[in-house]
């Protein structure tokens, strides 16, 4: 699943939270928060492969300091990156959104 980050409506700063709400889809604070933590690392992982990989494209056998310096591109690249929501702020908009599902797996190992 590709994210658009661009796009995405989550906060790029910090803000408080309502518990209550984080907890109304799962009726368990600590459940909503694994989910969203968990969709948080699976973000986080997307987007340092996609940065790599980007950053790759630039790279050469053979470092000299001038090339160094003078790469805007990856530069820009960096900085387009850093200026995007944090993960975690990505997955708790999602989880608002009703984007992350929560699923109690207690239940599923009682039933087996």
């Amino acid at each position: 699943m590709s994210i658009n980050y661009k796009n995405t409506n989550a906060d790029r700063t910090t803000v408080t939270r309502d518990l209550e709400n984080l907890s109304d889809k799962s009726g368990n604070i600590y459940q909503s928060l694994i989910a969203i933590s968990k969709r948080s690392d699976q973000i986080g992982s997307e987007m340092r492969e996609e940065l790599t990989s980007k950053l790759a494209e630039f790279a050469s056998t053979t470092d000299n300091l001038e090339e160094i310096f003078e790469n805007r591109e990856q530069i820009e690249i960096s900085k387009f990156y850093e200026s995007l929501p944090k993960p975690v702020a990505i997955a708790i908009q999602e989880y608002l959104e009703g984007k992350v599902y929560v699923r109690d797996t207690s239940k599923e190992v009682e039933e087996d």
